[in-house]
């Protein structure tokens, strides 16, 4: 069998011109610059260092690139992965999350090799965005304490705990890191859009926030190195470690681990396909996934942090003319260099800016315009959306994925049983097609004629039961009608065989007529087909009909 895996890398390389890479050069500087400050944001906002978040974008953004399903993603650390993070650091210890996240790699593989890319998109649209919108409040919550500029420890993790301790430390605002972050805030959001495609303006807030807070040192704003120490990002990558495994502690980061996969998986296939229809490309999937696995596995031997594909990021590529994974790799290594050259220089970087720079992400990643559509969506949909969006604010992501994953299959489940019919035919029902029609046919007396159609699966299989419960005499010969049934699954199936064994052990008889393809291949793949018989698995209601008048002959005779 063939492995799902071929990186867009591989045909990008065949006719590369100069031009394509003079494109993905001036792409791949910009990008890389983008990503500096937000990298340094997101180590910090998931309460490890800045270096830690820049060695994710320059390791995992490099592996993603180069093995990438898509030809212009962009990879590395994201916000989507803040709240589980810090959960597992404070419970587990932030070794136990190096080893989470090469679970995470390793699960991301095994979905690519299993050919699950396609899968995703089944996940429900209210649990995307009821989870997305949690975490950017999640996010907001977490740069409270640097854009106000408080100096207190011991801030709980929880989220309601969290206010009510920051509320109790208002009165140690500090003004001049409130100005610093809210001019920060104010820049980034009203930029001018036209200028952001030349001069990113997250980056002109860092330099402006840096250049203001040095001249002005004695206004005492917090920055890298005043929390972090002046070494606080190495000239260099540190070297490649394979963390000590403790088994007993293995079974308890599966969940968090799951997580983590499943948030980069849903992430970066978002994220391909946007960058899909800003380049009239197509991705593929399961490589995707895997070359996710790889980056994420790549990610924490550097001691980084969980990496998906970036959409923000991913777009700026774009509008920057990347057109191959050669763009997204040399921001990587422009990332690399800027370390190698400058890392002295970030220590001077103010905290509240960098605050700035996620409260920005949070406001964009919120899509808070949903709780205004929730009262015009349907009250299954908006259930699940603000469960989501609560479990998620007020526990932690990874049972906001497990709910909102279980609510959304359960109001699936009940939708397909809503549009799933059965119903007895006689020659009043005018909607059938002229094989399944009772108009005109002779009907022995005895035999029953049932007309199945939409799915019959979980949810709805038990509605051939009450139908027959509601009969008022049970018929000798039963016949199913199954053309328009177009999917069946195990529940189904085994209501058809107690159905069967049940009329079986009364002396009765049951009949399929015109299964579908799917249904009767799984029918005759169970062996149901062979239990039933193949002559009473019908192409039509005639030839049923006529099945069932050799079958009454033939009790009749046999009495």
């Amino acid at each position: 069998m063939r492995i799902p895996f071929r990186p867009k890398l591989l045909d990008s390389l065949r006719g590369y011109s100069k031009h394509d890479f003079a494109a993905d050069l001036t792409a791949g500087l910009t990008v890389g610059i983008v990503a500096l400050s937000l990298s340094m944001a997101l180590g910090i906002a998931s309460e490890r260092t800045p270096a830690v978040g820049i060695y994710t974008a320059i390791v995992a953004g490099f592996v993603i690139a180069a093995l990438s399903g898509s030809k212009v993603q962009i990879g590395g650390p994201t916000a989507a992965f803040i709240p589980v993070v810090v959960g597992v650091a404070h419970t587990y210890g932030v070794d136990n999350l190096i080893i989470c996240t090469l679970m995470a790699g390793l699960i991301l593989i095994a979905m690519g090799l299993a050919r699950l890319g396609a899968m995703i998109k089944y996940i429900p649209f209210p649990v995307v965005t009821g989870f997305t919108a949690g975490i950017a409040v999640y996010i907001f919550s977490t740069q409270v304490k640097d854009f106000l500029g408080l100096e207190v420890e011991g801030i709980p993790p929880e989220f309601i705990e969290k206010v009510i301790f920051l509320a109790k430390h208002l009165d140690q605002i500090h003004w001049p890191s409130i100005g610093v972050g809210a001019s920060a805030l104010v820049l980034i959001r009203f930029w001018p859009a036209a200028w952001g495609k030349r001069v990113p303006a997250s980056i002109v807030a860092v330099i402006l926030g840096t250049i203001v807070v040095s001249m002005f040192s004695d206004l005492g704003v917090a920055t890298i190195g005043s929390r972090f120490g002046a070494d606080a990002i190495p000239q260099g990558l540190p070297k490649p470690h394979w963390p000590e495994l403790d088994f007993n502690t293995l079974k308890n980061l599966v969940n968090p681990a799951f997580t983590i996969a499943v948030l980069a998986a849903i992430e970066s296939l978002l994220c391909a396909v946007v960058a899909d229809g800003m380049i009239e490309d197509r991705h593929d999937p399961n490589t995707e996934l895997i070359a996710q696995g790889a980056g994420n596995m790549a990610s924490a031997l550097f001691g980084g942090l969980p990496a998906t594909g970036a959409i923000a990021r991913t777009a700026t590529n774009i509008r920057c003319g990347g057109r191959t994974p050669f763009a997204g790799m040399f921001h990587a290594v422009t990332i690399l260099l800027i370390v190698l050259l400058a890392a002295p220089w970030a220590s001077f970087i103010p905290l509240p800016v960098l605050s700035a720079v996620l409260v920005v992400v949070a406001l964009n990643m919120g899509e808070w315009s949903n709780f205004t559509r929730l009262r015009r969506w349907p009250r299954g949909d908006a259930l699940v959306y603000v469960t989501t969006f609560a479990l998620t604010v007020l526990t932690d992501i990874t049972l906001a994925v497990k709910w909102g994953m279980v609510l959304g299959a359960m109001l699936f489940i009940k939708r397909i049983s809503e549009t799933t019919q059965i119903t007895a035919v006689d020659e009043k029902v005018i909607d059938l097609p002229p094989e399944d029609s009772m108009a005109g046919k002779d009907v022995p007396p005895g035999v029953l004629v049932f007309q199945l159609s939409g799915a019959f699966m979980v949810g709805t299989a038990d509605k051939l039961e009450n139908a027959l419960m509601r009969l008022k005499q049970e018929p000798e010969v039963l016949i199913l009608g199954m053309g328009r049934v177009m999917a069946m699954d195990a529940t189904g199936l085994n209501a058809l065989e107690e159905l069967y064994e049940k009329l079986r052990r009364r002396g009765k008889h049951l009949l399929l007529s015109g299964p579908h393809t799917q249904p009767l291949l799984m029918m005759q793949k169970d062996g149901f087909i062979d239990r039933l018989g193949s002559e009473n698995a019908c192409e039509n209601l005639d030839r049923a009909l006529e099945r069932a008048r050799a079958w009454l002959v033939q009790k009749e005779s046999g009495r």
